[in-house]
């Protein structure tokens, strides 16, 4: 039988999670993190959600080992739960990856208008008040076409452009940081919180488990490791990514609260990181130089999640939860070549949606998120390890409770609106009728496993 290629190493991993964590949000939403906490009130909810994620990874790292197998939180729940809850967990924790990729493709055409004005036009059409335009939808195709065709080469090539693009990415946000240092001043960061201190903090943190997710997409490549990579290697990417996803956004936060007054971003403006440097340097280098490192940001994030969501897509076909045929693998490029045409095809398809169409199905994601780590946890736990493990999977379980309760509790600020519950019913629904044809089939049941003591 053919299997998937054996390539990848450390950095492979670590730059495939980083790419999947990291993309354009934080050029987006560093106002609302700002006005959430204030600069120190950021810093100490990043720092303490960062530090709760770690159990979690703890879980994840240990979960991949034991269960090696790209369908991830999938295979982790089928060894006690049957295959309804298996495909309804994989089906949940595909939207959370996949979404990403049509996301990324529309932020690129934005990104671009941005730079370029004259992009701002021709018009096709308008959703939900957002227009969409020709040349955005062209580049986010083209970006589609090209990320799709890199895939389908193999994981080798996937992976050096993710190592390409993270480092990359990471050298041009420490330049325009520095800069940001050199004409900033410590008189813009105060006020350090926005409001006291302890409720800047837990607002923050509110929104870093979504920020910081993608360090369990490592489980998603579980099966394409080197054969010399060893088993402890998986956590250490694992805790490297959730790490260095925490330094990114200590230098980021702090250096736009630095460089200028952090409540001059309360603006409509698009990018408000970029309008802070500009204002600060006076000079509109720097917003090349940002932007330059979001459109990395963009094929970086685009790359990774493309590339997990098509190995869930296919492990989960190779399972029997989806169509066989989705499984199918590449025999020269040793890639899951109909998942990942699928994934492509399927990016192409939701960018016609729109910003409009997808921000209600983005919310359904970060839903979709906890779902999967709660899974995980579940499935740690039943495998019965030591206290230390047992002690994780609690701490987690407790952590993404609170996570999906903040979704769907009615009185709570940001839970789910009517659109939100429509998205999440009509994605269960195309899953329904994606999942009929390989009922026909049967469906795979893993036994029952217990993890060795860690």
């Amino acid at each position: 039988m053919i299997t998937l290629a054996h390539k990848l190493r450390l950095t492979d991993y670590f730059a495939l999670a980083f790419g999947v964590m990291v993309g354009t949000a934080w050029l987006v939403v560093m106002d609302d993190i700002l006005e959430r906490g204030g600069p120190l009130g950021a810093l100490l909810g990043f720092t303490t959600g960062a530090l709760m994620l770690l159990p979690i990874g703890y879980v994840y790292g240990q979960l991949v080992r034991a269960v090696p197998d790209a369908a991830a939180e999938a295979a982790y729940i089928a060894l006690f739960f049957p295959p309804s809850v298996s495909f309804a967990t994989g089906w949940m924790v595909f939207l959370s990856y996949f979404l990403t990729c049509p996301f990324e493709g529309l932020a690129a055409g934005r990104i671009a208008g941005y730079l370029f004005p004259s992009l701002n036009q021709f018009e096709l059409y308008r959703l939900g008040g957002y227009p969409v335009y020709l040349p955005h939808l062209l580049l986010g195709l083209f970006i589609t076409v090209g990320l799709t065709w890199v895939s389908y080469r193999g994981i080798k090539a996937g992976a050096r452009l993710a190592k390409t693009t993270t480092f990359t990415f990471l050298a041009l946000v420490v330049v325009f940081a520095l800069a940001g240092y050199v004409h900033g001043s410590p008189e813009n960061l105060h006020p350090l919180f926005s409001h006291a201190p302890l409720i800047s903090v837990l607002l923050v943190w509110q929104i870093v488990p979504w920020l910081l997710s993608g360090f369990e997409s490592v489980g998603k490549y579980v099966e394409e490791a080197s054969p010399d990579f060893g088993g402890k290697g998986f956590f250490i990417a694992i805790a490297l990514t959730i790490f260095t996803g925490l330094a990114f956004f200590w230098v980021v936060i702090s250096a736009v609260a630095y460089v200028a007054p952090w409540q001059s971003l309360k603006s409509n403006q698009q990018f408000p990181t970029a309008v802070a440097f500009e204002r600060a340097l006076h000079a509109h280098w720097i917003v090349g130089l940002i932007m330059a490192s979001a459109l990395v940001g963009v094929v970086q994030a685009f790359n990774a999640n493309l590339i997990a969501s098509s190995r869930l897509l296919f492990a989960m076909g190779r399972r029997n939860l989806l169509a066989p045929r989705i499984a199918y693998v590449h025999p020269v490029n040793q890639t899951p070549s109909a998942a990942v045409i699928a994934v492509g095809l399927a990016t192409a398809l939701a960018m016609l949606l729109g910003e409009a169409g997808l921000v209600p199905i983005l919310e359904v994601g970060a839903l979709a998120s906890a779902i999967g780590w709660m899974s995980g946890c579940v499935s740690y736990y039943c495998m019965k390890p030591r206290l230390a493990g047992r002690t994780a999977a609690i701490f987690g379980l407790l952590v993404t409770a609170l996570m999906v309760l903040v979704k769907i509790v009615p009185f709570v600020p940001g839970h789910f609106t009517r659109y939100e519950w429509i998205a999440l019913a009509i994605w269960a629904v195309i899953g329904l009728v994606i999942r009929l044809p390989a009922r026909q089939h049967g469906s795979t049941m893993e036994p029952k496993a217990q993890v060795s003591p860690p």
